[in-house]
């Protein structure tokens, strides 16, 4: 019987897709055959970073979910500001009332993009509270930055169906680490590209906040994306990682914050920013004016040095020892970043064979209601969109 890893799970189609096939960029549709690799490989689960163009978060995560039995489906992150709380609620219970209860909110601060506001993390916690309490059918007054207290309140709830965890997606500084330990988070999702040395700090920062506020400690899990390019060849790995690494370098804020977390020289920062390929940008970061592909040049301009400390590359072996390293520092959890899951189909079985925690495979619950409106639990599709 294959088993699960209940410590290792995977991101879908990171960055960039298009909606029609194309040489060396991704289509949408990988996510849904990725999510079926991902559980027949044995993963936890599976994430989704949500992008305001061909990524939307509650298409691909429903698509992944009905074509999945016990897979776990999760956003990593869902910028807050993106939905009214009263629409991420829906998303989460409509989720857990067609697939059962494997879907995880992952909420984020948001970007400063259109009109979407960054949250204040003070503003996180009242959309996160919000969302809670409108799954359990309380009235709750939302506070809409710049508008009115208005009464919110769900009528169909979802009655004995486990809510959806929601876990606060963050780099693990002081003060994120302070909210992360409130009662309305049930885990914490880091950012990739830290260090093993960086992800031990978070989690010790975390831990102690638990500590402190009378929470137990265990009751919080983390889990920490690392970027892993296993065996696979020169080019395809400086796209994973280099390449990668540069949406979050490039990005104002985002950089300072990683390197200030990884204890990394910042100076590199300023000529990656300058690069001439930046200068006409019809967007405000290279994340959003370029496919990864197109990144390679830039990407030149980051410290190999910084990637060998972040990220697990080269040897299966090797990789699988990084991410025991993470494990290691305090992640409960670790998140494989950039590679597909068949392209760590070694990868986990190593991981696996060497006794990471495993469980048996099994359907997802199946619940009564369910059966009772002669509705049956949903079942895995055909592979291909």
């Amino acid at each position: 019987m294959t088993r699960v890893a209940d410590d290792l799970s995977i991101y879908l189609v990171c960055g960039r897709v298009t909606a029609k096939p194309e040489p060396g960029l991704t289509h949408v549709g990988r996510a849904l055959d990725d999510a079926v690799a991902a559980e027949r490989l044995g993963f936890r689960r599976v994430w989704l970073s949500e992008r305001f163009d061909l990524k939307d978060a509650g298409a691909l995560l429903a698509g992944a979910a009905a074509r999945t039995t016990r897979l776990g489906i999760g956003t990593g992150a869902l910028a807050s500001s993106s939905r009214h709380p009263l629409l991420a609620a829906s998303f989460g219970a409509t989720m857990h009332a067609l697939y059962g209860p494997r879907f995880v909110l992952g909420l984020g601060r948001g970007v400063p993009l259109f009109d979407m506001a960054e949250l204040k993390i003070a503003e996180l916690l009242e959309y996160a509270r919000t969302v809670r309490s409108l799954w359990r059918g309380e009235c709750v007054k939302w506070h809409s930055p710049g508008r009115s207290p208005v009464e919110l309140k769900t009528i169909d709830v979802l009655g004995d169906i486990p809510e959806p965890e929601i876990w606060y997606c963050t780099y693990g500084l002081p003060k994120a680490a302070k909210a992360a330990v409130d009662p309305v988070f049930d885990g914490v999702m880091l950012y990739p590209f830290l260090t093993v040395e960086a992800v031990g700090a978070a989690v010790a920062r975390i831990r102690r906040a638990c500590e402190e506020s009378g929470r137990d400690p265990s009751s919080l899990h983390i889990c920490h994306p690392t970027v892993v390019a296993a065996e696979l060849d020169d080019l395809t790995t400086r796209a994973y990682a280099h390449a990668r690494a540069v949406t979050y370098l490039q990005w104002p804020g985002h950089g300072e914050a990683l390197t200030r977390a990884n204890g990394w020289d910042q100076s590199p920062l300023r000529p990656l920013r300058e690069h001439r390929q930046f200068h006409a940008m019809d967007q405000p970061t290279a994340d959003q004016s370029f496919h990864r592909a197109q990144l390679m040049e830039p990407a030149s301009f980051i410290p190999d040095d910084w990637m060998e400390e972040s990220c697990a590359l080269g040897t299966v072996e090797h990789c699988v020892s990084r991410l025991r390293e993470y494990r290691e520092a305090g992640a409960d959890e670790i998140a494989v970043y950039a590679s597909t899951p068949d392209e760590n189909a070694r990868l986990i079985q190593a991981w696996l064979d060497e006794g990471a925690t495993g469980r048996p495979r099994t359907a997802a619950p199946e619940w009564p209601h369910l059966h009772d409106s002669g509705v049956m639990p949903t079942t895995a599709g055909p592979v291909g969109p």
